[in-house]
Order: structure tokens, then C-alpha cells, then sequence
């Protein structure tokens, strides 16, 4: 616990040097939302901090849904909006994959940013669609770029690439000239 109140410490400091208006709050927020996350879901939070932008955790994928859901639900926060959700290929990292979805209350007017690690030549996730209904077309840009399959989305398909398409262009081993040269279509009159 000793670390974690040094790592709050070393962030609000860099904050305070930065300029930011609240720097102890942002730490002081986050330490009482690990707490409570810890009380509900034992070992779900696998670490924390501050970064430059907003107060972070990493969680364990069996727990994503949950805790997200909790954090949704809880009375004080309230993450109802879920502002964006993407990905993050660390190639030479395992897990290979992060998910990151980043989270508003509208009743603290605060961001919080969640993460966890996707491993796997075929990755997959829980899908957070049943926390946050606007998760669908961004866990489907998801699924186009990163290849991450989210498991009970309600239609995960393409969205921006065409179907059939067998590649994910994110990848940090996708081929910087692309694939080679790809028939999308038979005609012009297939694309009106």
C-alpha cells in the first residue's frame, strides 16, 4: 500500500509541476475508487496511476465487464459514458493487446481511463455492450483494425473494411505497403 501512496505522490507532484488545477483530487479520486473496487471484486485491479491526461487502471479481462458495470452503477461515480474504446498492439508484449475504453461521469465531471490486456493469436474479449449500448460500432472499429473478437457482441462485423477482408490494419505486423493489390470491387456499378 506504501507503493501505492508513493506512486499518488510522485503523480500529483508531476501534475503540480505541470500546472494542472487539482492534482491531489485526481490521486485522492483514484486511490478511493481502487479501494472500492478492491472491497467489490478482490484482486481486479492490477495497477494504477496518474497519467498526464486523466487517473488510469488496468484491470483483469475476467473482471472488465463487472467492474465496468460497477463503475456505471456505483452512486458517487457514475461512468455512464463511455467516450471512446480502442486498442493498443505492443507486438513484443504479452499480453500482446490492451483494450482501452475511456469513461465520463457526468456527476463528478471526470474521465477515467480503464484498461486490460487481450493475449492470443485469435484475441478476445467480453463485450462491453451490455454495460454501455454505444459500445457496439466501437468495439466493431475494433474488431476491423485490431482483430480483437468481442464475445456476445450483438453484430460484430466490418465496419470499416470491406467484408471478407482477412486483415487488420493496426497490427504492428500488418505490412506497411498493405497486403498487395486487392479486386474490391467487379464494376463501378457495385460501389453505387
Amino acid at each position: 500500500m506504501e507503493q501505492t501512496t508513493q506512486a499518488l505522490d510522485a503523480a500529483a507532484e508531476r501534475a503540480d509541476v505541470l500546472g494542472q488545477d487539482e492534482p491531489r483530487a485526481f490521486t485522492d479520486r483514484l486511490a478511493s475508487i481502487v479501494a472500492s473496487l478492491e472491497r467489490e471484486f478482490p484482486g481486479a485491479v492490477m495497477e494504477h496511476g496518474v497519467g498526464l491526461d486523466m487517473p488510469a487502471m488496468r484491470l483483469r479481462l475476467e473482471d472488465w465487464v463487472a467492474c465496468c458495470r460497477w463503475l456505471r452503477d456505483e452512486p458517487g461515480l457514475r461512468y455512464a459514458l463511455l467516450s471512446d474504446l480502442t486498442a493498443v498492439d505492443y507486438l513484443e508484449r504479452s499480453p500482446r493487446f490492451d483494450l482501452v475504453a475511456h469513461l465520463y461521469s457526468h456527476e463528478s465531471q471526470t474521465y477515467l481511463r480503464v484498461k486490460t490486456g487481450v493475449e492470443g493469436a485469435a484475441p478476445e474479449a467480453p463485450t462491453l455492450c451490455e454495460v454501455w449500448p454505444g459500445a457496439n460500432w466501437l468495439e466493431r472499429e475494433v474488431w476491423d483494425m485490431f482483430g480483437i473478437r468481442f464475445v456476445g457482441h450483438p453484430d460484430l462485423r466490418r465496419i470499416l473494411t470491406p467484408d471478407g477482408w482477412e486483415y487488420f490494419a493496426l497490427r504492428r505486423d500488418f505490412p506497411l505497403q498493405g497486403p498487395g493489390m486487392i479486386k474490391l470491387y467487379d464494376s463501378v456499378k457495385d460501389v453505387f
